[in-house]
Order: C-alpha cells, then structure tokens, then sequence
C-alpha cells in the first residue's frame, strides 16, 4: 500500500470537523477533503486487504467500488430516526460473504473514528429466525463454539459486543453452561485499534492478524447458517 493511499492525521481531521459540522452545506463545501483523506485511503486499505482475506476463505470479499462495495455510505438514512444529522461521523466498510445477498452472513468490519476505531466479526443485529438458528447450532455444537469463541488467544484479545438477554432465551435452561453465549442478542466481536496503529504503514499487517485471528468465529458462524467457509 502507498504511502499516499495510507489514513493520514488528515483523516481523523475530517471526521472531527464533520461532527462539529454536521450539515449538508459544510459537506458539500468540503467534500474534496472527504474523498482525498477519508474514502481514497479507506478504498485503497479495502483493495490491501484483498489478499490477505482471499487467504483466509474464497468466499468474503473485500470490494473497493465506490458505489455497492464494502465500504459504508457516508450519509445516514435519517428517514425513521429521531436523530437528523445528514452524515455518519465516522467511516465503515465490511468484508462481506459473497452470499450476503441471497441470505443472512455473518462479515468481518473495519470502523475507523477518532479515539474510537476498531475491528471485528460476526453478525449484527439478526433477525429472529436467525438467531435462533445460530443458538440452535450452538446448543447442538458446544466444542466447536468454545474453539472458536473461548480459545485463550480469542479472549485475549476480542470481547462479545451488544446487549444479552436478561433471561434464558426460549428452550434453554438457566443453568445451560452456555447460557451467557446463549444469552447474546448480537454474535459479534471485535477489539479497539489504537489511532495511531489506524496511522501507521503497520495497519495492513495488523488487519489481516486480526482477520485471521477472527476467521474461527466468522467460520462458525458460517457453518451455523449453512455458508461456505
């Protein structure tokens, strides 16, 4: 990857003055700035991480199109929130299935933020026939899920994101031994990434660690929701 192609501390600049600016205005006025500091470098990382990604399965892919690739849109869709603000204040892209389409996948993610980047895997947000899906598996596959999820280097390093249910879900008992994994509302997880590792030549390397490091997860997963891997 290029120097040129790499995040600069221009980026980060960008993405503190759109959250003090969050209007179409200031945007437009200053989108020159979002694509040479922001989406140019983010594309550029996406195509790096080509590669390393094809080496950990044929089937995700790390998309560099402008429009319909991995990278997440800019804007926010604003039409059912409460909160109005035109843009994201941070960037996004996920390493998708190449099913994702057809059926629900789990991704791998890249968010990048000042003080607040980070990188991770799974699936978010399922639907309800999904995460039933995905419990069912687990109950059904209890080795398997500790390889992937509570190996000591996973632990390490990674933590679950989101919320659990209060109770057992439907089905389980409370005293399940893995009850608590049971008890996810998301099977997603990931770790911070400090700003300057998000700044340094050393990021492409650090990714694909974590992608492999991750891939266990993203596997399982996969194999829960009847994906090649």
């Amino acid at each position: 990857m290029s120097e040129s192609a790499t995040f600069t501390p221009a980026t980060f600049k960008f993405l503190r003055a759109l959250a003090r600016h969050n209007q179409r205005d200031w945007f437009k006025a200053h989108q020159a700035a979002y694509e040479r500091d922001v989406r140019e470098p983010f594309l550029a990382l996406i195509t790096a991480l080509q590669a390393p990604l094809a080496g950990i399965s044929p089937h995700f892919r790390a998309d560099p199109r402008k429009l319909g690739g991995s990278l997440f849109r800019i804007q926010r869709d604003t039409r059912f929130a409460s909160d109005k603000q035109p843009y994201k204040t941070w960037a996004g892209a996920r390493l998708f299935h190449e099913r994702h389409r057809e059926r629900p996948a789990p991704s791998f993610y890249l968010h990048v933020q000042p003080g607040e980047c980070l990188v991770g895997a799974g699936i978010w947000h399922p639907e309800s026939a999904t995460l039933k899906q995905i419990r069912a598996f687990i109950a059904d596959n209890p080795a398997a899920w500790k390889r992937a999820a509570h190996g000591k280097a996973f632990e390490s390093r990674y933590e679950f994101w989101g919320e659990r249910l209060q109770r057992a879900p439907q089905g389980y008992a409370p005293d399940h031994p893995l009850i608590e994994d049971l008890k996810l509302k998301n099977f997603a997880a990931g770790c911070a990434l400090a700003d300057d590792l998000v700044l340094s030549p050393r990021q492409i390397a650090a990714l694909s660690t974590h992608l492999r490091a991750l891939a266990p997860l993203v596997d399982y997963l996969c194999a829960a929701l009847d994906l090649e891997f």
